[in-house]
């Protein structure tokens, strides 16, 4: 990546003789953020150049200011470069921290908050589900905790900016590499195999709706016991990051809680989040549920 550097396009190639000048990736920056709300700043600046190139080369333009019009003129030519952009790099329990939290936690507590009401119902969003891996292991978690087996409504709502994230997740075709970290028991229990490929079992599959949303325009979507929103923060300003936080809360039944991913964090946006360590992960509550049993807990 050298600002106002040269490139060319060689028989498919990108070499150095076409300007690619600051401007050019300013107006592209721009862009992104005013429409996703999606931030890159100068510590992305090379990923960010290289990404645009590789768009240009795809494109076939004979240079970075030929893309603009196209993606001013364009809604699906706008994705195709936002869909370059994002990195949709996950796998099934991740963040093996953060589904013990879930299972040992947050469900128990709904459990015994929720026992009596009519209906018993159980929401959990998964906020940026890139390619469904989380989602889906929400689900899996719910199946394999007895309490929620019957006498249950539950509901697990996936939502991503990408259109073709949500393709694929709702295919529910996953590689060996997606799976790596279930035991095979759990491969077992909730795929079937074929070609060195693993496809989700039905029942897993229908716990989980997934929706194309842009998290900057963030709507009520009701009441949540629990929202997963794991390394999404990091990609927007201060401002959108606090309108988020403040929206989650709003989702957020009293008892509920956010679970964020370990490169986000809640900095100075003012909240009324409760911090709770769970072993070695970090969850904020909402107050107010009147079964919460919390041991550690600090002002968020």
């Amino acid at each position: 990546n050298v600002p106002g550097g040269k490139f060319e396009i060689i028989r498919g190639e990108m070499t150095s003789t076409t300007n690619i000048s600051e401007q050019n990736l300013n107006e592209f920056r721009e862009l992104i953020e005013q429409r996703s709300g999606i931030r890159f700043d100068s510590s992305r600046e090379r990923f960010f150049s290289t990404r645009i190139r590789e768009h240009v080369q795809a494109k076939g333009l004979a240079g970075p200011a030929d893309l603009m019009p196209l993606l001013l003129s364009s809604n699906v030519e706008y994705e195709a470069l936002l869909q370059r952009m994002l990195t949709h790099e996950t796998s099934f329990f991740r963040y093996p921290s953060a589904f013990e939290a879930l299972k040992k936690r947050v469900l128990p507590e709904v459990y015994a908050r929720k026992l009596w009401a009519k209906p018993r119902k159980l929401r959990i969003w998964s906020a940026g589900c890139s390619t469904g891996e989380e989602p889906y292991s929400i689900a899996i978690t719910l199946a394999e905790s007895p309490s929620f087996a019957t006498g249950w409504e539950t509901e697990i709502l996936a939502t991503d900016i990408s259109r073709q994230a949500i393709a694929r997740a709702s295919q529910a075709i996953y590689s060996q590499r997606s799976v790596a970290n279930m035991t095979p028991q759990q491969i077992d229990a909730f795929f079937t195999r074929s070609a060195g490929q693993y496809e989700l079992k039905q029942a897993v599959r229908s716990k989980v709706s997934f929706v194309v949303m842009n998290l900057v325009q963030c709507l009520y979507l009701g009441r949540m016991d629990c929202i997963f929103c794991m390394n999404v923060l990091i990609y927007f300003s201060d401002e959108k990051r606090e309108h988020l936080i403040r929206c989650f809360y709003d989702c957020l039944e009293p008892g509920g809680y956010l679970m964020l991913g370990h490169s986000d964090s809640l900095g100075n946006i003012p909240t009324k989040f409760e911090k709770i360590v769970f072993e070695d992960f970090m969850l904020y509550l909402k107050p107010g549920g009147e079964t919460a049993n919390i041991s550690s807990r600090s002002q968020a």
